[in-house]
């Protein structure tokens, strides 16, 4: 299967980064893409929750899903919109990974689970959870088959997550991301060639990269990583494009055999502080 992750600069509103995305589709199924990838945040680059109000949409009544679902029909592909903020009933927006069909099917959506609080000195404060609300299922999808997992972005701090996906029959693993700079620089390809290995799976890392509308700028460098933790694509910069790369079964099951991690796991009770004694 040829697999193809695509790396936009997404603005506040849908229209333009709907027809970036139509664009970079059409040229990674001109390449030969069967499943496509985009980044997270793909509709809307609005980070706080007057913006995201403006611009996300009940589940159930999103235009920008049918115009992907339209989008996926009409190119015959495997689409996955990295993510889209949907709007919640309490106020609040799922992060939401969405599989479409080449049919234009939606076929499986994921909520992005691990949300990123965080504060990066001299960069910014983060506060995920007071806009979004997490997600709770680990999900999995057949691309004919092929077994997908899904994540997003700061998902992949969390090697456990991985590693149920890659149990769950997992050979190929998406990560859609809008990485900061300073962690991109960081820990981007460390994290994706970690859990490349550790899982003996693909990792497909599409990401926003560039300077946004709304002064942020998001690290780029969207990958493919194969199941030996090799770098087989990347998009070596933070502008707009396509990495492609053909997927291979016997690869997975290679580095599987060759190193078996996921069979040899074991579990184990958590430690208990030791007590002294006296001799």
């Amino acid at each position: 299967m040829r697999i193809a992750a695509l790396q936009m600069c997404s603005a506040p509103t849908p229209e333009p980064n709907l027809a970036a995305l139509d664009a970079l589709v059409g040229d990674a199924v001109a390449d030969g893409a069967q499943y496509v990838l985009s980044p997270e945040v793909t509709v809307a680059f609005a980070e706080n929750r007057e913006g995201l109000s403006k611009v996300a949409a009940p589940y159930d009544a999103n235009p920008a899903l049918i115009a992907v679902s339209e989008m996926a029909r009409r190119h015959g592909v495997w689409l996955h919109l990295g993510s889209l903020a949907v709007a919640l009933e309490d106020g609040r927006f799922a992060n939401r990974s969405v599989l479409f069909s080449p049919r234009g099917d939606i076929v499986a959506h994921y909520d992005k689970i691990h949300l990123f609080d965080a504060d990066l000195p001299g960069v910014a404060a983060y506060r995920e959870s007071a806009t979004y609300r997490g997600g709770e299922q680990a999900v999995t999808a057949q691309l004919g088959d092929v077994t997908l997992g899904f994540s997003i972005c700061y998902d992949v701090r969390f090697a456990a997550l991985f590693g149920a996906l890659a149990r769950a029959g997992a050979s190929l693993i998406a990560v859609p991301a809008a990485f900061t700079v300073p962690t991109g620089e960081a820990h981007w390809e460390v994290l994706l060639r970690a859990r490349a290995i550790e899982t003996g799976s693909y990792i497909i890392a599409a990401a926003q990269g560039g300077r946004h509308a709304n002064g942020r700028s998001t690290y780029g460098h969207s990958m493919i990583v194969d199941p030996w933790g090799k770098i087989i694509a990347c998009q070596n910069h933070d502008r707009e494009g396509v990495v492609l790369a053909t997927l291979d079964p016997e690869a997975v099951l290679a580095a599987r055999a060759r190193v078996p991690a996921l069979a040899n796991a074991r579990p184990f009770e958590l430690p208990v502080a030791a007590e002294g004694s006296r001799p």
